[in-house]
């Protein structure tokens, strides 16, 4: 079979070839704050962070980044990130149910963590070492603050390290710069019950600032069989910004404080009596951090950046709780030498010491209080091979971590611009994920049936290995005409060591704490499973009139694993190969009918997920904006219209929750 890298190349060539004529100067120094108003001449010269953590324009990328900016995310009429995500070719968005629990993946791998992917608010990195992924509504962003979602689709380990696996997703908040003045929000509907949102920022002295709250209730989705409503959510945080600018320095401190209550369901057993029930009792969690940034310019193209961060988590359900503190220190030195050499080098360190609660005694982490720790430090040649034309970038993150000891990971990216509106790249990158809480400590057991008395017990591994990625990827993005702008990549992923169930071992009588005559089934997590993936994305954006953008993205994947030489797991495999759907799509349309009305249209397909017994569907989602006045904004937002309710993903314990059709309206008051 021809590579779909391969073909998406040439199509990609074919489309630059026919256009190279129209092909345009764009005007030069970009400014995040105008991202609201961008034409798509524009969009290559954004300054992304996510590649380099450097600020480099989109045309200078040898990757495939897409950013998605604070008002198309307005214009879409979501209320939370991951709805948000949605509009990004290549990412697959699935709402497990109306509380807490998204699938997010990346080029495959979608689960309710997150776990191939790695997800940064501002550059600070928000995994968690206890399931190794993310709480997507706990670690939450006022959605009015935020100024972009730059995405990485493809490893990023060479500069972010550990877990940037499948892909990248980096918040970028406005600066406090930015937002002067006073904003206030409210909103309701028939899911989201209450939105709210104050925020104040102003300038005094060297200093720019900001203060801001925001809140949330939501209701649940649709339940089948008599389960009960248990996915509602009470969230409410409040945060502070500070920027200084002076001469060739940068500061920059923010800090947040939060509180929520989401519903939940879990399946719990008890040894006394031998029995196994759903309990509804809520997850309650609370938690703050603080960061601390310097960035200082040091002439001839050389810069520093510092960056300091104090992050504490409190979480506590009805099978486990936990306290986290995370401590993480950045640095990172960028010089040039001489004309055509770019050297970047860093260092990094994160602590991350915590605590287990034991709720309940089937349930429990061995050993309950564990500190992880990774040491790091990257180093980066970017040469220019023809100046101002063809680039090649290499480097490694090297890396020490507590699970899996040492790790290096590599890349080597090439980048050919022979236009300024017309960029070709290609690369070969290396990636891992270490092993989590759950896959090393965890410790469960589960109640089947009597007599005899039947248990399950999966316990985790210390002697796991990290699972590997070994990526090849290729595109290009061009400005066809200016009303055209075309974005597309392929990719072909190898993957060794991925974790999965081992083969159950059977022992009579185990003895206390189980009853007598006891028949206990006992699995563990092994590196078992290896294979590929092929696939790639293609993003037209096209400015069909002055007052009409059409936004579109297709992606396609193939997921071709099996289970490594003397290990059988087809539940793992079937997972894998089923939780991602092979093809997606989604069309946003941006229409102003008015100066001050807007009429925004999306379209989504999203293929079958067989795993999770999804079949494929379509949905779609309106909104009507009007401004009334300078100060005010209304708008209404018809959310998933095309059912009354569908299914996106699988939960244990079953039944599926259902997606709910849903209206929601806000109002917004800026002076």
């Amino acid at each position: 079979m021809v590579n779909l890298c391969v073909r998406l190349a040439v199509l990609l060539v074919a489309c630059c070839v026919v256009a190279y004529s129209q092909v345009r100067t764009t005007p030069q120094g970009l400014h995040p704050r105008q991202l609201k108003s961008l034409s798509l001449a524009e969009l290559g010269q954004i300054e992304v962070t996510t590649q380099s953590k450097e600020p480099t324009e989109v045309w200078d990328t040898a990757a495939p980044i897409y950013v998605l900016t604070g008002e198309d995310i307005r214009r879409s009429g979501v209320t939370n990130i991951p709805d948000a995500l949605r509009l990004i070719p290549g990412v697959n968005v699935a709402r497990v149910n109306g509380s807490r629990n998204w699938a997010v993946g990346i080029r495959g791998f979608a689960d309710q963590f997150s776990k191939y992917v790695l997800v940064l608010i501002d550059g600070r990195s928000i995994y968690t070492p206890l399931f190794g992924g993310v709480l997507w509504t706990v670690d939450n962003v006022m959605m009015e603050d935020i100024d972009r979602i730059e995405v990485i689709r493809g490893p990023g380990g060479s500069i972010w390290g550990t877990n940037a696996v499948n892909g990248i997703i980096n918040i970028i908040t406005k600066s406090a710069a930015d937002t002067h003045g006073t904003l206030v929000s409210a909103g309701g509907g028939s899911v989201d019950h209450g939105t709210g949102a104050i925020r104040h920022g102003a300038h005094s002295g060297a200093w720019d600032y900001r203060a801001n709250a925001f809140g949330f209730a939501r209701g649940p989705e649709y339940h089948m069989d008599n389960q009960p409503n248990y996915d509602w959510s009470r969230f409410g945080q409040a945060g502070f910004r500070l920027d200084r600018k002076r001469g060739s320095g940068e500061v920059t401190i923010l800090g947040h404080a939060y509180w929520g209550k989401f519903g939940d369901a879990q399946t719990i057993s008890t040894f006394a009596p031998q029995n196994t029930f759903t309990s509804y009792r809520s997850m309650n969690t609370s938690g703050g951090d603080v960061l601390g940034r310097w960035r200082k310019n040091l002439g001839q193209r050389a810069d520093i950046y510092l960056q300091g961060w104090w992050w504490h988590e409190h979480r506590i359900g009805s099978n486990f709780g936990e306290d986290r503190d995370t401590f993480d220190a950045d640095f990172l030195h960028r010089f040039w030498m001489g004309s055509r050499q770019q050297i970047s080098w860093g260092a990094g360190a994160r602590l991350s010491p915590s605590r287990i609660s034991q709720t309940v005694p089937t349930q429990a982490f061995v050993p309950a209080n564990k500190t992880d720790n990774i040491l790091s430090a990257f180093l980066q040649d970017e040469i220019d091979i023809v100046p101002e034309k063809l680039v090649f970038t290499i480097g490694s993150k090297f890396e020490r971590d507590t699970y899996t000891g040492f790790q290096l990971q590599p890349s080597a990216r090439l980048l050919y611009t022979p236009t300024p509106h017309l960029s070709l790249w290609g690369s070969v990158s290396r990636a891992v994920r270490t092993p989590d809480r759950v896959d090393e400590d965890i410790d469960v057991n589960v109640f089947v049936t009597s007599p005899p008395p039947l248990w399950g017990r999966i316990r985790g591994n210390h002697d796991l290995h990290a699972e590997r990625l070994r990526a090849y990827e290729g595109g290009g993005r061009a400005l066809i005409h200016s009303r055209l702008y075309l974005d597309v990549a392929g990719f072909h992923n190898t993957y060794h060591d991925l974790v999965a169930q081992s083969a159950p071992s059977i022992s009579v009588n185990p003895g206390p704490p189980y009853a007598p005559g006891t028949v206990l089934v006992d699995f563990n997590f092994v590196n078992g499973i290896g294979g590929a993936t092929d696939g790639g994305e293609i993003s037209p954006d096209w400015q069909a009139a002055n007052w009409w953008r059409i936004r579109s993205g297709y992606s396609y994947l193939h997921i071709d694993l099996s289970d490594q030489r003397g290990f059988t797991d087809t539940n793992t495999l079937t997972s894998l190969h089923g939780s991602s759907p092979n093809s997606q799509a989604f069309l946003q349309s941006q229409i102003d009918i008015s100066k001050k009305v807007q009429f925004d249209q999306v379209l989504r397909y999203v293929g079958a997920l067989h795993a999770q017994q999804v079949p494929a569907y379509v949905t779609g989602d309106v909104r009507f904006g009007w401004s009334p006045g300078p100060h005010w904004q209304l708008s209404v937002a018809g959310q998933n219209l095309f059912q009354p309710h569908h299914a996106e993903f699988g939960i244990n314990p079953p039944p599926a929750v259902l997606i709910k059709r849903g209206v929601y309206a806000k109002l917004v008051w800026t002076r």
